[in-house]
C-alpha cells in the first residue's frame, strides 16, 4: 500500500521553512514525519502530512510549489539487522532506494519511508516478505 507524500521546494533563505509550518498550522494538518534537503539555492521539503490533499492546495494557495506522490512506509522493529534485512529484499529485487528517512507512527512505532525506482515492484518484495507496512 502507497501513502501519500508532499514535497514542496522552497527558496533557501531565513524564514521560509518557518512559512510553511505556519500555512500547515493555520490549516489544522499535522505534520508526521519531514525530511529537508537542500542545495545553495533551494531547499526540497518532504512531509507525511495528516491531509496530503488538503496541504497541496493551501501550499499552492500561498504560493508554494507542492505536489504528492505515492510512497511506502515499512515497519522495522528495534532489532539490530533491521534495515540491512529491508535493504536486501529490495535489491534482491532489483530495486534501487532513491530516498528514505524515518517516521513514527500514533502508537510510536519506527517506520522507513522510501522512494524507488520502481515503487510497485517494491511493493511487492516488501509485501512478500516478512516486514509489515504502514497504512494511512
Amino acid at each position: 500500500m502507497f501513502i501519500k507524500q508532499l514535497t514542496v521546494f522552497i527558496e533557501n533563505r531565513a524564514g521560509r521553512l518557518e512559512e510553511v509550518a505556519q500555512v500547515l498550522k493555520d490549516n489544522d494538518i499535522n505534520i508526521k514525519s519531514m525530511s529537508l534537503a537542500d542545495t545553495s539555492d533551494y531547499g526540497l521539503l518532504r512531509f507525511i502530512l495528516s491531509d496530503s490533499e488538503k496541504a497541496v492546495k493551501v501550499l499552492k494557495d500561498a504560493g508554494f510549489s507542492a505536489m504528492a506522490a505515492d510512497v511506502i512506509a515499512v515497519k522495522l522493529t528495534q532489532q539490530v539487522g533491521q534495515l540491512s534485512e529491508l535493504l536486501n529484499v529490495l535489491s534482491s529485487a532489483s530495486v534501487n532506494v532513491e530516498y528514505m528517512y524515518g517516521l513514527t507512527s500514533d502508537d510510536q512505532s519506527a517506520f522507513i519511508v522510501l522512494k524507488t525506482n520502481d515503487q510497485n515492484k517494491a511493493l511487492e518484495a516488501i509485501k512478500a516478505s516478512s516486514f509489515e507496512l504502514f497504512t494511512a
